[in-house]
């Protein structure tokens, strides 16, 4: 299969404008206003959590390889 007969059907599955209105629409009607903010803080922090466990992970590597870099005494 072929780079551009994968994109166009990933681009055939994503929604549109008048599409992503009729989500957020959905979305409004079910959660109520109020708690939107809620649910938008909880997936912030845990995006916040996620980079911030990604960026440990990479730091720990780096030092593990600049360990193992340095010559044994």
């Amino acid at each position: 299969m072929q780079i551009t007969a994968l994109n166009s059907q990933l681009l055939i599955s994503m929604p549109s404008g008048g599409e992503w209105i009729w989500i957020l629409l959905a979305v409004v009607v079910l959660f109520g206003g109020k708690k939107i903010p809620e649910l938008l803080r909880g997936l912030g922090k845990g995006i916040r959590e996620f980079n911030d466990a990604k960026t440990g992970i990479k730091n720990e590597l780096e030092s593990g390889m600049k360990e193992q870099d340095k010559p044994n005494k």
